[in-house]
């Protein structure tokens, strides 16, 4: 007995599955261009608040979906950098994400913009489940995923963290984190100005 409604709804199953693991594979090629120092930064001189506020309007919905709050605090003058804006949004969205991700109900995620010697700074700060200090260390390697538990309901190939470091440390940036166990996160990413 064929029942077209369970098979329309496989059929839509099927296609978001497929398009979920071509992007994941467009991330993986584009991490070994990254490896081999080949991905091509188009720097342009972007309003850093502007990037972010929209960049939060996109993650508000699920945050508050969870009875969470996310708000942004920028201690600077609205100065512009020159970075590559499609890399720059990938990572701050990344990092909201991660953010989300991680964090228990009711997230609180804080972003900041501030100046910091001869550049800006970005950090991003959760109420999440934390790491230790070995977690910590490993963070930013290839591959790497923070274990949830038993819990495998946090997708994805943990490349997320390895590319923000690549791309930050292309724009002559740094990254940073620092955590606490069952307290949250801190992820802070400098560029030069």
């Amino acid at each position: 007995h064929k029942d077209p409604e369970r098979i329309h709804r496989y059929a839509q199953i099927i296609k978001a599955e497929n398009s979920r693991l071509e992007s994941q594979v467009e991330r993986v090629l584009q991490l070994a261009k990254l490896d081999k120092g080949e991905i091509q930064l188009k720097k342009e001189s972007l309003n850093l608040q502007e990037l972010i506020t929209e960049s939060v309007e996109v993650f508000r919905i699920s945050a508050e979906q969870n009875g969470g709050t996310i708000t942004t605090a920028f201690n600077q003058e609205n100065k512009s950098i020159l970075a590559d804006k499609v890399h720059l949004t990938n990572i701050i969205h990344n990092l909201l994400d991660n953010a989300n991700k991680y964090s228990p109900e009711n997230p609180t995620i804080e972003v900041k913009l501030f100046s910091s010697s001869g550049g800006v700074s970005v950090s991003i700060s959760d109420n999440g489940k934390g790491m230790n200090k070995e977690q910590q260390k490993l963070i930013f390697d290839k591959f790497y995923r923070v274990p949830n538990g038993s819990l495998h309901d946090v997708k994805g190939f943990g490349l997320g963290l390895y590319y923000v470091k690549k791309i930050i440390t292309q724009h002559g940036g740094k990254v940073s984190v620092t955590s606490e166990i069952d307290k949250g996160s801190k992820f802070t990413f400098w560029l030069p100005a």
